[in-house]
């Protein structure tokens, strides 16, 4: 919807047995964190994304977290198996999901114990009594229950029955009692719903369509659903309901949706393609974080898109580097574990300098490490992970609709350039999401590409002849020349190559000028200048990268509001870096910059401008909280 048809819907849609009360009251807020928290299986995931759609069309700018268990089933009630969806949403501009939740539903002792700990004093507990038994108090540690011993004294406590309340709202359905304990979540979503005045069809839409084959499951959710509603306007327990009013200045006039970073970098290869008038080839083997990117693309075959899903992550890239050859855009997904099975074959492509998109879903490491969880700590795999000198350009996006733009930028280099790129975004990014502007088609880059269509040199005796590494002068790329092409028949492989001819080549001198202009090629890669936010003339420059845009913004905002002095600027591109990055560090006394890693982009910057530049590093598998940010920045300041 545009954003004025949203900024217009200001009521929930309105059935009979649930108008709006006039006898509570309706408190207004400007912003709200919700985090909803239960077992793996409580369906929190479904709950929270349903929250956010109708958030989204209700007008809200919004951000949200979800957070996975590590483990892929772990034992029910346990702190392990502990799943949440935090979600911020505001009437204006907003950067990050949220320091802290203003409210917790709290689906288990489990949920409660894992998540009290980031609420603030004041905040409201939901809390599902049902499960809070003692067998299940005793598993996550608790003694006596943290509802009656006056732990929680601090917080508005709201003890709700929410298992017992939806399967007496479901007792006229042919269930049985396990099968509508399942709906609990819908009963909870009613109930915020209300709260906060959620639209309510798009949810009642959606269980209709999820579960058009099981119509009497989809009538039970919906029950549910309506249930938690009505139970938020007859309890006495919740005498306030909140309004967040649409965000009417957050978002320039145009046509939006609630995205993912995967959805959006799925959508951004479609368009890539589509732009390059070429076909799509995915080469890819599923791992978290990555594998919605695979599962999304392979709906798309109406666009001109092959999806392969290969026996392990080397036959993957093999496949796609194979496409590339062939002339399609070629793209492989995968995580940090992934790359490293996938260097050689990288290697590979630099040595054939063929376009690839090697997409590089970051998560913690190393090894299996941390597959639910966020991390930037690929940086320098991406730049060094292969033998020999393989320069490849890097860039990474901000926030999870950025990822749609560094699709098409990733592609416009790898076609340009005829080299590896990589795309580092992060967990974060991929299941995060909020509102994103759909682009019009003019907007889009011209991506097309030209082939090689004949002989491209004359030899001494007057042969026309083709020679498949005859370099572009501005942007040193060798031809693509699709395999059948009558003339162009040219020999690949690892083997160095002689420049020009591309065959076979020893010859020490040879390697060396190879070696060098691969380099060349890449540190040669037109990107735009980066831009620095500095109204203050300020002494101290924060530098990011990749998903610590949105604290590092959410930080920066913070300090200049307290009357704070300071310098933002972050890296799209990291190999090769704007032209203009040297000027601007050294344009400040000191530069932070904040990193998911041990300090990988800090690294670089100290050893390429000679630039002492300071490290703000965490990796917990979460991301920045802006309050932590700006506490470092100001000491930063300090000096």
């Amino acid at each position: 919807m545009t954003a004025a048809q949203a900024r217009d819907r200001t009521t929930p849609a309105q059935t009979p047995d649930r108008e709006i009360s006039r006898t509570k009251d309706v408190q207004r807020l400007d912003r709200v964190i919700i985090r909803f928290a239960g077992d793996s299986g409580d369906g929190m995931q479904l709950t929270g994304d349903r929250f956010t759609s109708e958030t989204a069309s209700f007008g809200n700018d919004l951000s949200t977290l979800p957070n996975f268990p590590a483990e892929i089933r772990a034992p029910a009630g346990t702190l392990p198996g502990v799943s949440s969806f935090q979600l911020h949403f505001a009437d204006h501009d907003i950067l990050t999901p949220g320091d802290a939740p203003n409210v917790l539903v709290a689906m288990n002792p489990a949920a409660l114990k894992a998540n009290v700990g980031d609420l603030p004093r004041g905040a409201e507990i939901i809390v599902n009594t049902d499960e809070f038994t003692k067998r299940a108090l005793l598993k996550v540690g608790y003694d006596t229950s943290p509802l009656q011993d006056g732990s929680l004294e601090g917080y508005q406590v709201h003890p709700v029955p929410l298992t017992t309340l939806t399967v007496q709202a479901l007792k006229d359905f042919d269930l049985s009692r396990k099968e509508a304990e399942r709906s609990k979540n819908m009963f909870a979503l009613g109930l915020l719903s209300w709260m906060y005045h959620r639209p309510t069809e798009g949810t009642e839409s959606f269980l209709r369509a999820k579960f058009t084959k099981k119509p009497d499951i989809a009538a039970a959710n919906i029950a549910a659903f309506r249930a938690g509603w009505n139970f938020g306007e007859t309890t006495e327990d919740f005498a306030v309901s909140y309004e967040v009013a649409p965000a009417t200045t957050a978002f320039p006039v145009g046509t939006y949706r609630n995205i993912s970073g995967n959805l959006a970098l799925a959508y951004g290869l479609i368009a890539a393609s589509r732009q390059a008038d070429l076909p799509l080839f995915l080469g890819s083997y599923p791992i978290t974080p990555a594998s919605d990117i695979l599962h999304e693309l392979s709906r798309h075959k109406n666009f001109g898109v092959r999806t392969f899903q290969a026996e392990d992550e080397i036959a993957g890239i093999g496949a796609a580097l194979g496409a590339a050859f062939g002339g399609s855009l070629a793209v492989t997904t995968t995580s940090g574990p992934g790359v490293a099975l996938k260097s050689e074959t990288i290697g590979l492509a630099v040595s054939l300098e063929l376009p690839l998109l090697v997409v590089d879903i970051q998560r913690g490491g190393p090894s299996t490490g941390l597959p639910t969880k966020t991390e930037q700590a690929d940086l320098l795999q991406a730049m060094y992970g292969r033998n020999g000198e393989a320069p490849v350009a890097v860039i990474a996006p901000r926030t999870p609709g950025d990822c749609f733009d560094a699709a098409l930028e990733a592609a416009r280099i790898a076609l340009t350039y005829r080299t590896p790129v990589f795309l580092l975004s992060d967990g974060y990014l991929a299941n995060g999401s909020e509102p994103w502007r759909i682009p019009d088609l003019e907007e889009l880059p011209d991506l097309r590409v030209q082939f090689a269509q004949g002989p491209n040199h004359t030899l001494d005796d007057g042969t026309a002849v083709f020679w498949p590494y005859l370099r572009d002068p501005q942007t040193l790329a060798r031809p693509w020349a699709i395999p059948g092409t009558p003339g162009l028949e040219h020999r690949i492989g690892g083997i160095e190559k002689q420049d020009g001819t591309g065959n076979i080549s020893y010859d020490p001198a040879n390697h060396d000028f190879m070696v060098r202009t691969r380099q060349a090629k890449i540190d040669g890669i037109q990107v735009p200048d980066l831009d620095v936010d500095d109204p203050h003339h300020a002494r101290t420059l924060v530098l990011g990268w990749g998903s610590t845009y949105g604290p590092i913004t959410a930080a920066v905002r913070r300090l200049r509001t307290a009357g704070q002095s300071i310098a933002q600027a972050h890296l799209r591109h990291l190999n090769p870096f704007p032209a203009n990055l040297g000027d601007i560090l050294h344009r400040y006394d000191t530069v932070v910059v904040p990193e998911m890693n041990l300090g990988q982009l800090t690294t670089l910057i100290r050893a390429t401008y000679l630039v002492d530049a300071r490290s703000y590093t965490q990796i917990n598998g979460m991301p920045f909280k802006a309050e932590q940010l700006a506490t470092a920045l100001q000491e930063a300041i300090d000096g």
